[in-house]
């Protein structure tokens, strides 16, 4: 008996032949150090093989160096005879009689064809032009089933035809049934309320209203077909912005906080992935980006959107609004590829360059007083060289800076001088009946916006005295800077230490570790509570110097969503198509028609049955763009 294992091997391209007496015994491993799919001569003797094995490879039609060829090998005279030599596949040998058979795309899909041993002519026999020929298996005699758009069918060699197979195999639909699940270990997305009380979870494509210590927990969307995520709350409280695909695209909804009233969509026309819409600190605009580097402020009330930029080279992720709400700053890149910090106007709508372009800066973020804009900057040039191909790297060679907004700001910084502390007499003016001083209206002066003098701004620019590392993840609250301390990235292993989140005070002119191995971090918006991530478990912190024995658990068991398979099944099947459209490294999607093969695949939805079934269907979906590193793995399989 001939059987292949991948007994010595670390995955399915890494199997080898076997034989095994069929009166039981150990396998032999035959010459062959790698194999494919093999198939023994009705003799016994020799051996026909693919060398290379690809069966659950996602890349139909592919012509490169994993392109399948067929061989004979001679078990006892180890000679090798090449049967095939194509571009493309051949591969799923079966040696009957005279001939060997196997399945080929190179016309484009996989179809059956035989090749005669002794006159060495080799015959299509099957001529399907839009479902694949797949996984052929012969009865040893004048039969070959195999797969066709999901259904199975017999191929009689004597005949030359095919016919379809008729099989029902009676099924409970254990998987597919609606059931109750916890998703605390789906969680994708977190935020805190205004002033920490609440937590904001994103699981499993709902979004959650979680207690800090007591209360219950609230599925604020509960819709197994979309994926809800990039949740907000709102400056009020009140509401929560987030993005959802339940159209079928991702627009930005709003929906009560509390769980009393259903989501109400604010955008439409969406053609692209989107991300998180951050609230105006007076609650009456939201900005967002896209996946094409597109910018924009959306009116809650009106509903007019404004595209306020445009990245020709990649996404922006990093805006924030300035603490009246007049202004929003991001990064943008360069030619030279660097990114320098933008300004944008809600009053004139004007787009405004702050930072040099000879340095990358970027993760803007806004002193809570509107005195400083405060950013990374990779600064620190310090190169190591590599012990093999001699090439630099760069590590540890971030900054952070603080820009003055304006002419009269002072340095945040300033030199340190003991000075004798002198008393002056306060004059408390005219005073209301209430006790408090009164403006010439007899009313209090409201918060001026904050003002911003552009003319030499990008001078106005100072260093945080806090050594050059690996950081991300910039906030600012009232006398602090919160980021995080990662590690260096090394492509292909795991990093060497764990990421932290640091705290800079600005009165000890010093930085402390506030919480260590996080992996992210949330700052309430009126900057006195932190919710950070430590792996699935999740602690809020007080922001101040001392803060890190201030940690209190936030529990997220009460994660719960009632779950219906074939909805989210459905809502998967159109996010791979969408995530494809979005990121395919060109427009014209390697010529294919992507909305048409989308329609080609979706009837098989009806036949899922199993998270496994949705891989596959998605798998082979992805596979016709014919193009490597398009993978599909994961999922619920319970």
């Amino acid at each position: 008996m001939l059987f292949r294992s991948m007994r010595y091997g670390w995955d399915l391209s890494d199997t080898r032949l076997y034989l095994a007496p069929i009166e039981g015994g150990l396998p032999t491993p035959l010459a062959m150090p790698v194999s494919g799919g093999g198939d023994l001569s009705p003799d016994g003797t020799r051996v026909a093989y693919s060398p290379l094995a690809r069966d659950f490879r996602t890349w139909k039609r592919h012509e490169g160096g994993w392109a399948q060829d067929l061989y004979i090998f001679d078990l006892d005279s180890y000679e090798l005879e090449q049967v095939t030599d194509h571009v493309r596949s051949d591969r799923d040998p079966m040696w009957i009689g005279g001939k060997i058979y196997f399945s080929s795309d190179r016309d484009g899909t996989l179809n059956l064809y035989s090749y005669d041993t002794r006159t060495k002519v080799l015959e299509q026999l099957t001529t399907s032009d839009v479902w694949d020929v797949r996984w052929p298996s012969d009865d040893g005699d004048h039969q070959i089933a195999y797969e066709l758009n999901g259904e199975l069918q017999i191929y009689d060699i004597g005949g030359g035809v095919s016919r379809p197979l008729s099989i029902e195999v009676p099924d409970d639909g254990l998987a597919k049934r609606p059931r109750r699940t916890e998703v605390a270990d789906f969680i994708e997305g977190f935020a805190l309320s205004p002033k920490g009380e609440r937590a904001l979870f994103v699981a499993r494509g709902d979004v959650f209203s979680a207690p800090i210590e007591k209360g219950r927990t609230r599925n604020l969307t509960q819709t197994s077909g979309a994926h809800d995520k990039w949740a907000r709350w709102s400056p009020d409280g009140k509401q929560i912005a987030f993005i959802s695909d339940a159209t079928g695209e991702e627009e930005i909804y709003l929906v009560p906080q509390d769980g009393t009233g259903d989501p109400v969509q604010l955008t439409e026309g969406g053609q692209v992935m989107r991300y998180t819409p951050e609230w105006s600190p007076d609650g009456s605009r939201l900005a967002f980006s896209d996946k094409n580097g597109r910018v924009y402020v959306l009116e809650v009330e009106s509903r007019e959107l404004v595209q306020i930029a445009d990245e020709a080279r990649g996404q922006i992720r990093d805006y924030t609004w300035s603490p009246n709400g007049g202004y929003v700053a991001f990064s943008m890149s360069d030619i030279n590829d660097y990114s320098s910090i933008y300004i944008w106007s809600v009053a004139d709508r004007q787009l405004q360059r702050v930072t040099s372009e000879m340095f990358h800066d970027f993760e803007p973020v806004w002193d809570p007083d509107g005195d400083y804009l405060y950013y990374f900057s990779d600064r620190e040039y310090a190169p190591q060289i590599s012990s093999i191909e001699w090439n630099f790297a760069t590590d540890r060679e971030t900054y952070i800076y603080a820009l003055a907004l304006r002419d009269d700001v002072a340095h945040p910084l300033p030199p340190e001088s003991d000075e004798v502390t002198i008393d002056e007499e306060k004059d408390d003016g005219d005073k209301g009946e209430n006790g408090d001083k009164e403006e010439e209206n007899g009313e209090e002066k409201s918060k001026d916006p904050i003002g911003i003098d552009f003319d030499g701004l990008a001078g106005r620019v100072a260093r945080v005295p806090v050594d050059a590392d690996n950081f991300g993840g910039l906030t600012a609250a009232s006398g602090y800077l919160l980021y995080v301390k990662g590690t260096p990235f090394y492509y292909g292993r795991s990093a060497d230490t764990k990421s932290s989140l640091q705290i800079f005070s600005f009165e000890d002119r010093d930085a402390s570790t506030l919480a260590e191995d996080i992996a992210g971090y949330a700052l309430s918006s009126d900057g006195k509570k932190v919710l950070v991530r430590h792996g699935s478990k999740f602690k809020l912190y007080d922001v101040k110097r001392n803060g890190k024995d201030s940690a209190k658990d936030v529990s997220t068991a009460g994660l719960v969503v009632d779950l219906v398979p074939e909805e989210e099944w459905a809502q998967i099947f159109d996010e791979v198509w969408r995530r494809n459209r979005d990121f395919f490294y060109v427009e014209n999607m390697h010529g294919y028609d992507w909305e048409a093969l989308r329609e080609q695949y979706r009837p098989w939805l009806e036949h899922v049955g199993h998270r496994s079934d949705l891989n596959y269907l998605v798998g082979e979906m992805i596979a016709e763009l014919n193009v490597g590193h398009t993978y599909k793995a994961g999922g619920d399989y319970e």
